[in-house]
């Protein structure tokens, strides 16, 4: 019986339409209990206790959250575009559901493993920035356009190098299918994109330059602009409570701010798994050994996403929200200069190196416009 199962599990539509029933499960239970780690993480930095009062440790206390909230009425605000207003929060969900479709947990628990998986997952994230200024521009609150506004500006300041970032990273791995990008970084740390570059073990012996030298400063360069990408203190500009009341989600109660706050935390997830996969390594062991089977292989990968997360709900904590200006001043004097300095120098290292991906290990979406233009391009008269 449970053969048949599995066999029929692993055919196509079976396979996806399991795949998206886990993602939905597993984005409700962390978006339910990052909460709880949040408040008691918040709680034990502050020196306080947290929540205490439902369950042990205050356990339950995600599930009363999410019962409140549900027996809540979803109220449309005189004079608003009812339309865009309830439509705003499934545009802000549905990405990232999206998203889980590629990201590989391990090399054979993978929903759809698509040469241009890097590239579905930015083009689906935009999308949350649209979904977030028409939630605050439906509304008719000035407070709510005031703070879209706000979101738009920041996202296109951090998406140039959260984007800088990802094109080194395609340009010494050769591919945009993820589950490659983690192929490549098997074995012990030394071979991940984090140190890459600094020493490559994987060929040419110790001292080989295989791309970046400085790429843990590509990897800080997309870390920071994850944290703005997900609006994550101290880049929380879309809900600054102290002049903008909850930001673009002033008039939005009951579920439809309810999942606003899950599209953050799926978000969260999201960007830290993709920091997993294009810099720790994915699902590989960080001593090259104990991730022989699926699930090894899928307890590293998430042990390395919930440590960033952790470390997201750490900087949340510990750094205090700045002027909006200065966010912005971050990225366009600082982050972008920096994300194209290390670009430029992975494409010399690897020039003068050698050492970069073969021409037959890049995808072919990469070549075939050029290969395109070459052949369909009439001779000249």
């Amino acid at each position: 019986m449970i053969d048949w199962m599995l066999a029929l599990l692993s055919t196509e539509p079976f396979r996806l339409v399991a795949f998206i029933a886990g993602a939905c499960g597993f984005v409700g239970l962390n978006a339910a209990y990052l909460v709880w780690v949040e408040r008691k993480g918040a709680a034990h930095i502050q020196r306080r206790p947290g929540p205490m009062e439902a369950g042990y440790q205050g356990l339950l206390q995600p599930l009363a959250d999410a019962l409140k909230l549900m027996s809540k009425q979803v109220i449309v605000p005189p004079g608003a575009d009812a339309l865009l207003f309830r439509l705003a929060p499934v545009m802000v969900m549905a990405p990232a559901m999206m998203c889980f479709a590629v990201l590989p947990w391990t090399q054979e628990l993978t929903a759809a493993s698509i040469n241009v998986g890097l590239l579905m997952i930015f083009a689906f994230g935009s999308i949350n920035v649209m979904a977030i200024m028409l939630g605050g521009w439906s509304s008719r609150n000035k407070y709510a356009i005031i703070s879209a506004a706000r979101v738009v500006s920041q996202d296109v300041a951090y998406e140039i190098p959260m984007l800088l970032t990802v094109i080194t990273v395609i340009m010494i791995t050769g591919t945009m299918n993820l589950n490659e990008i983690v192929a490549q970084q098997q074995g012990a740390f030394w071979n991940w994109n984090l140190f890459r570059g600094i020493w490559d073990f994987s060929g040419g012996g110790a001292g080989h330059v295989g791309g970046n030298i400085i790429m843990p400063v590509t990897f800080v360069i997309f870390f920071i602009c994850m944290l703005a990408e997900t609006n994550r203190a101290p880049f929380d500009m879309a809900e600054a409570e102290s002049e903008l009341v909850a930001g673009a989600f002033t008039e939005y109660a009951g579920m439809g701010f309810g999942v606003f706050f899950m599209a953050e935390y799926a978000n969260i997830v999201v960007g830290c798994a993709m920091a997993t996969v294009l810099f720790l390594g994915g699902w590989g062991s960080p001593i090259g050994v104990l991730d022989g089977t699926w699930w090894l292989a899928a307890t590293w990968f998430l042990l390395k996403m919930y440590l960033l997360i952790f470390t997201v709900v750490w900087v949340r904590w510990t750094f205090p929200r700045t002027q909006f200006y200065g966010l912005l001043n971050l990225s366009w004097k600082i982050l972008i200069p920096t994300a194209l300095v290390t670009l430029v120098l992975s494409a010399v290292l690897l020039k003068i190196d050698g050492s970069g991906p073969a021409d037959s290990a890049i995808d072919p979406f990469l070549i075939q416009p050029a290969a395109q233009v070459a052949v369909e391009t009439p001779p000249a008269p």
